[in-house]
């Protein structure tokens, strides 16, 4: 697999700043859709986006922001990018790997060592590789990766506080096959749901738990209705940005320079903001919110991840084998 150069965030709006202030040659509307709360971290990044694509453009690009699954199910936007029926999408990395196999690299348990580990992937060469290569393949555009998370994990049968609590749990796995081997390594019972089903199967005990990103358990109020929290760190999330061709190829060129510019300076805030806020949403859910913790003991997780890793990337083909071993030595 051919790596690109990749030119660093801060260097590349420079350049853009270079650009002189002029008009635009017509007014472009965006719809930009997301499946989960307005008060979500998706939320964080499409408002800091429609703000500055906003004053980047001079006013001739208009973001309308759709939150909560109104324009489409996260499941199906990506495939709807490709065909133009959709402009922009925050979809959690997981949910491209169906039309783009090759991100299953990031969503294998465990993989990132770090946040640092983490970032210095996606914001490094890996990632812009990533990006060019999802480009070329599918024809969507990748403008952000956003901020980094854990999976937190969430259940009503018991407190989990090493991997023999897990067995026979029915969990809430979204379609991945990566995610279903891993709870199925953990011992668990894996059931596969969309997002949209799952606060439902939760409630009526159709499943007996699940993971989101921390501030979806929160924003998602799954603390109403989900009495133990436990952080496994096993999985990490992060959630770009996606932009179809049809809309940027719509956009003149400075449009699309602001589109890019606000991209990444959206992506750069909301790490920032939620990243902030972790610490502080975890002490809510296990004190205001009235979840019950306890400290884990992650060895059985981390050694059935390393596991479901190997033997995941033994059944996919070089360029997969290649990007596994390119993310295992950014670590170093």
């Amino acid at each position: 697999m051919k790596y690109m150069k990749f030119i660093p965030s801060a260097m590349l709006l420079t350049s853009l700043a270079l650009f002189p202030q002029v008009s635009f040659a017509k007014d472009v509307t965006i719809n930009l859709g997301y499946a989960t709360a307005e008060s979500s971290s998706y939320g964080v990044l499409a408002t800091k986006f429609e703000e500055l694509a906003e004053k980047h453009s001079n006013g001739t690009i208009d973001v309308k922001i759709r939150c909560c699954g109104q324009l489409i199910t996260e499941d199906e936007a990506f495939k709807a990018m490709q065909l133009g029926t959709v402009d922009m999408y925050i979809i959690t990395a997981n949910n491209v790997s169906p039309h783009f196999p090759l991100m299953d690299a990031f969503v294998l348990p465990y993989i990132f060592e770090s946040k640092d580990h983490a970032y210095r992937v996606l914001e490094g060469d890996v990632g812009q590789q990533m990006a060019d290569r999802l480009k070329e393949d599918t024809g969507v555009y990748l403008l952000t990766y956003g901020v980094v998370g854990d999976r937190d994990f969430f259940n009503s049968r018991n407190l989990i506080t090493n991997i023999d609590d897990m067995k026979g749990m029915k969990v809430r796995v979204p379609k991945n096959q990566v995610m279903l081997d891993t709870f199925d390594a953990f011992g668990a019972a894996a059931i596969p749901l969309p997002w949209a089903d799952t606060p439902t199967a939760l409630q009526t005990r159709a499943v007996d738990g699940g993971d989101a990103g921390t501030p979806f358990v929160k924003s998602q109020k799954f603390y109403e209705f989900m009495p133990y929290f436990s952080v496994l760190e096993h999985f990490t999330y992060f959630s770009p940005l996606f932009a179809s061709p049809r809309i940027m190829n719509k956009l003149d060129d400075q449009q699309r320079e602001a589109v890019m510019r606000a991209a990444a300076e959206a992506g750069a805030y909301q790490k920032e903001v939620v990243s902030a806020q972790v610490a502080d949403i975890r002490k809510f859910l296990t004190t205001e919110g009235g979840m019950q913790t306890a400290e884990v003991d992650k060895s059985g997780f981390i050694e059935a991840g390393k596991k479901v890793q190997d033997e995941f990337a033994a059944g996919k083909g070089e360029d997969f084998q290649n990007l596994l071993e390119s993310v295992r030595a950014a670590d170093n």
